[in-house]
């Protein structure tokens, strides 16, 4: 299987061109396979900037990422506990520790499996603290893997299954793989048996000495690195160090990562005609929405050059779906809502910008802040500070989550701890029946009350945009029906 960039997608129109593509990049980039193992293992290059970041926070609850589910029925916590350690010795990154030797951190991966798993009798009253309590816990990354994971006995057949991972083992697309793989072990466990599973190809640490093999140092100008390093210096010169964003407080020297978070649902019909407006300009939903929070930020004062950060799942080789890991990277998606253009032509500039991002995505992050050295500060986030993610509905993923003699259902299980001045974020539910929004936003700059105003406006935006999308942004409404009225 070969991953092909998006652009690629979007601008071959034919079979045959696209076979030449799956060709051309066969012979850009070595194929992942297990690799010979050196003495001293290192981190991916996502892994390296976020146990610098760990080193120097103290390794704060920040890049905690959990997950908790509740199990109503008879839990067999004898299966459950030899599910976890089938788990960790399927996943090396579930035995992998973080040691510094010679100056460097290097992975540290355990031969055998070493579960942090406790059992607790507890109450409902009680449960909200305790949880609350575990996102809150660091993890020490040099003593032992970082994740555990806590079983809430409320009743007899009333459960609470909470996993906690550190982002630097983990990330959002590891979810699918880590409870899949966990739901047969536990089905195996439970009849007697040990999980019959297909072995994977490849570790994370496989590619993580393979992704510094292929992609160079800068030091070479005919690196894979130096290659798309010049991609992005070109595409965020003259990036502004941060933008204006209408919040209740000034911005304090030091940035207090306590964060809050405003949920609202954006409508079935909304959802189905910002997606056929995407269809409409060959661009993606995720465009239009990115085109919506930029020209809204820029209506509210946030200037006509609006860096965004986004996620791409980085799992550009079909071998690592499977792997529970560190993969994802964030792009800068530099939004330019200048001359105030109507919405189709703001879209057109949005997928114009995102395609070629796309096409340079596989710079690692912290190599691109290295090489472009921004004013760093402690008050706000290097190259952005506001963040967009959509995410497909979760709803499939846990269907399949069929434990034997369980009723297994999502419960939300989120820190306090946020990363950004802004972080919105859309889940689509199945079927094109509308979008869960979530506006997560940093406490010591905004009030709870101007973030709702905020999403209210996004709606509003949108909705109007997915109206008359001819209309230029600044005619666009955005004031809630309160408001109008005074007007």
């Amino acid at each position: 299987g070969v991953e092909l960039p998006l652009r690629s997608v979007f601008e071959t129109p034919t079979v045959a061109q696209l076979v030449n593509e799956c060709r051309n990049l066969n012979a850009q980039r070595p194929r992942l396979v297990a690799m010979q193992r050196p003495e001293l293992l290192p981190l991916s290059f996502a892994q390296q900037r976020l146990w610098f970041l760990a080193q120097l926070e103290g390794d704060a609850s920040t890049y905690i990422v959990p997950t908790a589910l509740r199990l109503q029925g008879v839990v067999d916590s004898q299966a459950l506990q030899s599910a976890l350690a089938d788990l960790a010795m399927r996943h090396e990154t579930l035995r992998t520790c973080f040691q510094v030797r010679h100056g460097e951190p290097w992975q540290v991966i355990a031969s055998q499996a070493h579960v942090d798993f406790v059992q607790l009798d507890t109450d409902a009253a009680a449960l909200e603290g305790l949880l609350a309590a575990e996102l809150e816990r660091p993890f020490a990354l040099d003593l032992s893997p970082p994740w555990r994971v806590r079983l809430y006995r409320l009743g007899a057949e009333d459960h609470v299954l909470l996993l906690v991972l550190h982002h630097i083992v983990t990330d959002g697309a590891s979810q699918g793989p880590l409870l899949n793989d966990l739901v047969q072990a536990y089905r195996a466990r439970s009849t007697g048996r040990s999980p019959d599973w297909t072995a994977l190809p490849v570790q994370y640490a496989d590619y993580s000495l393979w992704q510094r093999g292929w992609l160079g140092e800068l030091e070479d100008e005919q690196s894979a690195l130096a290659h798309q390093l010049g991609y992005w210096r070109q595409a965020l010169h003259e990036l502004p160090t941060q933008i204006s964003l209408p919040t209740d407080r000034p911005r304090p020297a030091v940035a207090n990562t306590e964060g809050g978070v405003v949920r609202f649902q954006v409508p079935a019909a909304l959802h189905q005609r910002l997606q056929a407006l995407a269809q409409s300009r060959r661009a993606t939903l995720f465009m239009v929405l990115q085109a919506g929070f930029a020209g809204l930020l820029s209506r509210l004062g946030a200037g006509t050059d609006i860096p965004i950060g986004s996620p791409v799942a980085g799992r550009i080789e079909e071998s690592l779906e499977p792997l529970v890991g560190f993969f994802v990277n964030t792009l800068v998606l530099r939004t330019d809502t200048s001359g105030n253009p109507d919405f189709l032509s703001l879209i057109d500039r949005v997928r114009a910008t995102d395609l070629e991002a796309y096409s340079n995505q596989d710079l690692p992050f912290e190599r691109l802040v290295e090489a472009l050295n921004p004013v760093r500060s402690l008050a706000h986030h290097a190259l952005f500070q506001v963040t967009l993610t959509l995410e497909a509905s979760q709803s499939a993923d846990l269907e399949q989550l069929a434990l034997p003699g369980l009723v297994v259902s999502p419960l939300e299980a989120s820190g306090t701890r946020v990363k950004f001045d802004l972080s919105l974020s859309f889940t689509e539910q199945a079927g094109q029946q509308g979008m869960q929004g979530a506006l997560e936003y940093r406490q010591d700059l905004f009030d709870s009350a101007t973030v709702e105003t905020l999403a209210q406006r996004l709606l509003i935006l949108l909705e109007a945009a997915s109206q008359s999308p001819e209309t230029s942004l600044g005619e666009l409404d955005i004031l809630r029906p309160d408001e109008r009225r005074q007007v």
